[in-house]
């Protein structure tokens, strides 16, 4: 017979066993299915080179572009009023917080107007910000409320956890709607004190004629949702009316509730009740565009064409004079390098703005960076490298200087063969003409990546100090992580 001593032995010796076993299985099936490139199909070729992205006279969308966080809280509260009939809003973050809490308060109040509201949140999002916190099911559990979450994450089957969507966008009614890359926080959203913020931007679109029916840019919006919406993979969020009923969520639910009563006070413009004033207003402060196209990769949870990026070195390489494209951080593979360096061959004006690593918010992206940069200096592009003291986060081109996309896609492999992205295309001279100021200020603050991979810095900019232990830290995952830059 065994003794105890003997039991508890192999106990502990299956347990060391198993456990690296697990983590093995976890590891190799979250990253496998990922691990190959996939390339851009021909068909899906062929779909890229027959869209016209011009049409060379207005239609009956306007755009006004978001690009302070206060801006972008401003126009959520505003655009919002207009509701009657249906809220739809998708995140790929959302935190609990003062701009998120008041988000779901108009939401909310909304929703108890009779206005249908739904809302889509990435899985990871749903699992680490959403559960567990009863101020989402105090907007989950109304009826007029369904809360979706893309793909949420289960451990057992981990081939299924890398699959995000990284979209970002609200739309209401057929009149208007906010598309870019902020996330649904106070980093992103508003002007509340936090610990941290960030540089991002956003596009929205204003129907001037939403009686004759949704304009091109919403249709595609909207027509994209309800594709993502009906997936297998998306799971309804806690949607019982009898969370209502429990003390916590009915307290928040009057929190909320008083919530939305103090900012309509504090704020009457924004919270105007007339729903012509909110028009009118919308009518003047937005500019005229011509074709609106949105593009998008595919929406489902394994690895993906490279469509957003495929399009947007087929809009460059189609440029008669510049190109001016900011993206968070840029990290390439081979055919990307290839692709954008072809693209690129004949513009004569082509800049890339990217945050240099002292600046950015993103460890892996600048571990990776580092170890590329001689490769970047050559590409043969000028590289500007943002050092403003503030993260940016910004995903946009100005092309000919009357084409601009702005959306959610960053120049990173995750964006371009894993993730669900956008950016939508937009033919407006003005807008393109606004959009570069903005672009080129942040220029004044970058040094520029030589072609020896030295810096050419400008007087007046100091560099940030990095501690010696993270740039070694830097080095070091850098190297370790080259077998797996395809998470990146």
């Amino acid at each position: 017979m065994e003794t105890n001593r003997a039991k508890k032995r192999k106990s502990s010796f299956w347990i060391f066993l198993l456990l690296p076993l697990l983590l093995i299985y976890l590891i190799a099936g979250a990253v496998i299915p990922f691990a190959r490139y996939t390339p851009l199909s021909d068909e899906s070729r062929q779909q890229i080179a027959d869209t016209e992205f011009y049409q060379g006279y207005p239609g009956k969308e306007r755009v006004m572009l978001l690009e302070t966080n206060q801006s972008a809280w401003d126009e959520r509260m505003r655009m919002m009023q207009l509701a009657q009939e249906e809220i739809i809003f998708s995140t790929f973050d959302i935190r609990d917080g003062e701009s998120a809490r008041d988000v779901l308060a108009v939401l909310l109040h909304k929703a108890d107007e009779g206005v249908k509201v739904r809302m889509l949140v990435d899985g990871f999002s749903g699992l680490v910000r959403m559960e567990g916190r009863q101020v989402f099911y105090a907007l989950s559990s109304h009826p007029n409320v369904e809360i979706r979450i893309y793909n949420p994450m289960n451990l057992l089957t981990p081939w299924k956890t890398q699959g995000r969507m990284h979209d970002k966008y609200l739309i209401v009614d057929n009149e208007i709607f906010i598309l870019g890359g902020r996330n649904t926080f106070d980093y992103f959203i508003g002007s509340y004190p936090t610990d941290d913020r960030s540089y991002d931007r956003e596009v929205l679109v204003y129907n001037s004629d939403p009686a004759k029916g949704a304009g091109e840019g919403l249709s595609q919006v909207r027509d994209y949702f309800e594709g993502v919406w009906g997936l297998p993979v998306c799971r309804p969020f806690h949607d019982s009316a009898k969370l209502a009923d429990k003390k916590g969520v009915q307290e928040e639910i009057a929190a909320l509730k008083e919530r939305y009563n103090r900012l309509a006070v504090e704020n009457p413009d924004l919270f105007s009740q007339d729903l012509e004033e909110i028009r009118s207003y919308y009518d003047t402060h937005t500019a005229e565009a011509g074709k609106i196209t949105l593009i998008s990769n595919p929406t489902g949870i394994y690895a993906k064409e490279p469509v957003v990026f495929s399009t947007i070195a087929s809009l460059i390489g189609q440029a008669q004079s510049s190109v001016i494209f900011h993206t968070p951080y840029a990290v390439l593979n081979d055919e990307m390098y290839r692709a954008l360096q072809d693209a690129a061959a004949n513009v004569p004006d082509i800049r890339i703005m990217i945050n240099s690593v002292e600046n950015g918010d993103n460890f892996f992206a600048s571990s990776d960076y580092i170890r590329h940069k001689k490769w970047m200096a050559s590409l043969g592009i000028p590289i500007y490298e943002y050092d403003g003291g503030m993260s940016y986060h910004g995903k946009s081109l100005v092309i000919d200087g009357n084409l601009s996309l702005i959306g959610s896609y960053n120049l990173d492999l995750r964006s371009t063969y894993m993730d669900t992205e956008l950016m939508l295309a937009i033919e407006s001279p003005s807008l393109a003409a606004e959009l570069t100021g903005y672009m080129e200020a942040f220029h004044q603050d970058c040094r520029l990546l030589l072609p020896d991979a030295s810096y050419q810095i400008p007087e007046h900019l100091t560099v940030a100090s990095v501690p010696a232990w993270k740039r070694a830290a830097w080095s070091i995952v850098g190297f370790l992580m080259q077998p797996f830059r395809f998470l990146i």
